[in-house]
């Protein structure tokens, strides 16, 4: 399994939510580049990224910071927020960064799904589940859907995505533990024949564990290492069988 140590931006600062509420926004640490180098320190390849101004924008905000980090470390970037069209990802892509994220995007403009993993490959695409209550969310969690998180992915990997970051909206940034159930769920759902990234409500190595015993193949930390609930080294090790 890997661990993907995450960095939210909002307004060039480096922040977290509380459940997705933006009227929550905490500033978490002084320089994304300084935090992004002290990832890759502690042994991190990934970085999950979020443009928090994009994905209530509908369109890339932050975009200079993303290439900065994928140019100027060894770190794979993976990116979302705001990215609704062909040609952002295109630039996300020949910037650097190792693969995108597809959030509003995969319910609202399901063919843009389609034509994407056509044109740039399934290994730099993932599609974002966002959900509240089982539901998914869009527009940067500011709308709820009528859809469930398992038809949804059931939907994406028949247009042949392989990566989903799976979030529960209600856990995210709370430092409550991982939603196990849900999580659980969605694996039995689709027979373990994608891969699924946990994200929300990450707190100590004991959440790791869980997601490593349920077989996922990566989960995002974030605001347990601004806390200091998790240390990202142990967790890494943990993650990759190291002793």
């Amino acid at each position: 399994m890997i661990i993907l140590p995450a960095i939210d931006i909002q307004d060039g600062n480096c922040v977290r939510l509380y459940q997705g509420d933006f009227a929550t926004v905490e500033k978490v640490a002084a320089d994304y580049m300084e935090t992004a180098r002290g990832f890759e320190r502690a042994g991190a390849n990934w970085i999950h990224m979020v443009d928090l101004d994009g994905a209530k924008a509908g369109k890339p905000v932050n975009q200079e910071i993303y290439r900065t980090v994928a140019t100027k470390t060894n770190l794979k970037v993976e990116v979302g927020g705001g990215i609704r069209n062909m040609e952002t990802i295109a630039e996300y892509l020949k910037s650097g960064v190792e693969r995108v994220i597809l959030g509003s995007a995969a319910l609202k403009n399901p063919q843009l799904v389609t034509d994407t993993v056509a044109k740039f490959g399934w290994e730099h695409i993932a599609v974002g589940i966002d959900a509240k209550d089982g539901m998914v969310a869009t527009e940067g969690w500011l709308e709820k859907s009528d859809t469930d998180y398992i038809t949804l992915t059931k939907k994406m990997m028949a247009v042949g995505v392989q990566y989903f970051i799976v979030t529960d909206i209600a856990k995210d940034g709370t430092l409550s533990g991982v939603n196990i159930d849900q999580l659980r769920t969605l694996q039995e759902a689709i027979d373990g024949k994608c891969q699924i990234i946990a994200s929300g409500g990450v707190h100590t190595i004991a959440d790791i564990q869980k997601c490593k015993d349920l077989g996922l193949y990566g989960t995002i930390c974030g605001k347990s290492i601004y806390k200091g609930t998790l240390d990202l080294k142990e967790a890494i090790r943990l993650a990759e069988g190291v002793k």
